[in-house]
């Protein structure tokens, strides 16, 4: 068997690792000239610590490890006024989790994990011919190849999506929020603590949130700007638009705000997303499948796990399937319950993330402080410890060799 994955994120490169262990082929095709570097800090939990345990990645996560063990909320002022430790809720129940780990870092890991699988970065898929003993894969710039199976790994707005179900907009539901992040340098001392400043609505648009996420101890931070709005019409590639945009939605605000905006201009690692929620009923068609965002996106802290497992569940279903149609039921099958339960949001939603005036913000602040010494306070983070775990992991079997 050999199979064409497209994207090279975390779900793509997972799954290059998995299907290496089970002497499977894996071409992985990646539209950026090389690993995309950068992003956020990211969580694993539950299924996915197992699953980066059998990897025999752990260690290697852990000592990339950022160092944040909870999240501090301050007022305009940069006054702390509520506090949430990252084991209150246990290891993986909480707003920060106990592993977190920058997403450059952990792609790195997962590359440096695969090292059998072929890479075509700075190209992408433009057709895709689905037959009968196989499907055959049109690139931008390398020449058409005949694959078994084809991958979906691209994130939100796949592409093998578009080309395999049909450029059909209802397959992602918009979740009226826009984010942003970049590397940035900080004089506070956050000694590990993930700082969140929220704005009420203005600007035009809805309630807007500051997160710095620290990374070490030498004063570097990722800053996220997030704010609800309806969809402002932005083009996904115009990079200096996009900083444009956010300047102007956070203009007038306090605290580190104008410092970080004036680092963004510089900022070579500026990340502009749209959120949203892939919806389907399936995913796959013929001989082609969906992992990760690709076909479950839209979970609040749970995309890298789910996708970690997901690689981990669909290696090993084409490994012991008879044929590639058996494998998928197989995936489907053993990953819907665990990701359905995963998709729902925690009480609040993005209305808890941000709130759109300044007493919706002090009451979320309130419940805060408060709701980690409440009886049943899993319930307000939507159960997120158990559902992190609400998987039954197989023990697919292993060429002796790669044990």
């Amino acid at each position: 068997m050999n199979v064409l994955i497209s994207g090279a994120g975390i779900a793509g490169l997972g799954l290059a690792h998995w299907l290496g262990r089970h002497g499977i082929g894996a071409t992985v095709v990646e539209r950026s000239p090389a690993l995309r570097s950068g992003g956020q800090a990211i969580d694993i939990r539950g299924a996915g610590r197992t699953v980066v345990e059998r990897m025999g990645i752990l260690d290697a996560i852990r000592d990339r490890h950022t160092g944040t063990h909870g999240i501090m909320y301050v007022d305009r002022a940069g006054k702390p006024v509520a506090r949430m430790g990252g084991d209150d809720f246990g290891h993986s129940g909480g707003v920060v989790a106990e592993i977190e780990i920058l997403r450059g870092d952990l792609v790195r890991i997962l590359r440096e994990a695969a090292p059998e699988a072929e890479y075509l970065f700075d190209d992408h898929i433009t057709a895709l011919r689905d037959e009968a003993d196989g499907i055959t894969a049109t690139f931008h710039r390398a020449p058409p190849r005949t694959f078994d199976v084809v991958v979906g790994a691209d994130g939100l707005r796949s592409g093998v999506r578009a080309l395999a179900f049909g450029n059909d907009r209802r397959h992602v539901r918009d979740l009226g929020m826009y984010s942003s992040f970049f590397a940035a340098r900080t004089s506070l001392e956050l000694d590990g603590w993930e700082v969140m400043y929220n704005l009420p609505a203005g600007n035009g648009v809805g309630g807007r949130v500051l997160l710095l996420y620290p990374v070490g101890r030498d004063g570097e931070v990722r800053a996220m700007f997030s704010w609800a709005s309806p969809a402002l019409g932005h083009d996904r590639r115009d990079t200096a638009a996009q900083k444009a945009l956010l300047a102007e939605v956070f203009a007038g605000a306090g605290w580190e705000i104008p410092h970080l905006i004036d680092q963004m201009w510089q900022a070579d690692d500026f990340y502009f997303t749209r959120s949203g929620a892939t919806e389907l009923d399936r995913w796959s068609r013929g001989r082609a499948t969906l992992l990760g965002d690709a076909a479950f996106a839209g979970s609040l802290g749970m995309g890298t796990s789910m996708a970690l497992v997901g690689a981990y569940v669909l290696a090993g279903e084409l490994a012991t399937a008879a044929d590639p149609a058996a494998a998928f039921a197989g995936y489907e099958e053993g990953m819907r319950d665990y990701v359905t339960r995963n998709l729902k949001r925690p009480p609040g939603g993005d209305r808890g993330f941000a709130p759109a005036s300044r007493a919706g913000i002090w009451l979320r602040n309130q419940v805060v402080r408060t709701m980690t010494k409440l009886p049943g306070k899993s319930a307000l983070t939507g159960n997120l410890q158990a559902a992190a775990d609400a998987i039954a992991l197989k023990d697919y079997p292993l060429p002796t060799a790669t044990r």
